[in-house]
């Protein structure tokens, strides 16, 4: 029943995300097709470099499977920061929730996975190409809901998009976008958000250096430590809860039986 129940929300969350893009429910093609020829022009070596790296990395079906943009492929640490959690790490600099939601479905469908978390910066950089609110919004739904259809039982986390002095002068562009994926995490079940853009701001609102490498814009180590200890938390908090649930539901359903 509960694995039905994930299935109809699914269906629901694909419905809104097309009809808000004035595409039929049952197809992603028109959502994708803008983006697809650009995406595959630019990412198609990176994606079958992921092909073929799922054909030998073997993982474990209890890992957390990370995607996203250049934070996650930097975070060469991720196996030790984020322990116990067990981790696959699938980012690529550059990525754009246009390109990810063409790729999701290789993204993700080779792993099993206990929970998918996701960061994508680069929707909203201050350039005439930049992405609106209502794109991100439609586009991580659709990927969320990739997502929920090959593992309808796995949390998906939307992480927020960290406030950096190099991207200052549109923080209140991306602050609107990180509206979005709390909107999105509070409307689509077994979805969830991480807020992290407080932790990096110091007290006159401007992003804490120490915080970020010589670009400023990407994360040093003591900004992965910040990180980690802000996504362990939140899944700790989820997956706490999920797993008391269940061991109630056994005792409940062990009573009945006596």
């Amino acid at each position: 029943m509960v694995r039905l129940f994930y299935l109809c929300s699914c269906s629901v969350v694909l419905s809104s995300v097309f009809a808000q893009e004035g595409a039929p429910p049952d197809s992603a093609n028109d959502l994708l097709a803008p983006y697809r020829e650009a995406a595959e022009n630019r990412w198609a070596e990176t994606i079958k470099a992921f092909d073929s790296l799922n054909e030998t990395e073997a993982s474990p079906d209890d890992a957390t499977l990370f995607i996203g943009s250049s934070s996650i492929r930097r975070w060469s640490t991720m196996a030790t920061d984020m322990a116990p959690y067990r981790t696959i790490r699938r980012g690529y600099g550059g990525a754009k929730y246009t390109d990810m939601a063409v790729f999701v479905e290789r993204l993700v469908s080779p792993h099993r996975y206990r929970a998918l978390v996701m960061f994508v910066g680069n929707g909203v950089v201050g350039a005439p190409s930049d992405h609106t609110p209502d794109q991100i919004e439609s586009l991580a739904r659709y990927i969320v809901s990739v997502s929920q259809r090959h593992q309808p039982e796995a949390p998906v986390f939307l992480i927020e998009i960290t406030p950096c002095e190099r991207r200052l002068n549109v923080w209140p562009k991306i602050r609107a976008v990180n509206a979005r994926l709390r909107e999105i995490a509070q409307s689509t079940p077994n979805t969830y958000f991480i807020p992290t853009a407080s932790h990096y701001m110091n007290s006159k609102d401007k992003p804490r250096p120490e915080l970020f490498v010589e670009d400023k814009l990407h994360l040093s180590e003591l900004g992965y430590e910040l990180w980690a200890s802000l996504i362990r938390r939140r899944l700790d908090e989820v997956l706490r809860a999920r797993a008391d649930q269940a061991a109630a539901q056994a005792v409940g359903l062990d009573s009945s039986d006596r």
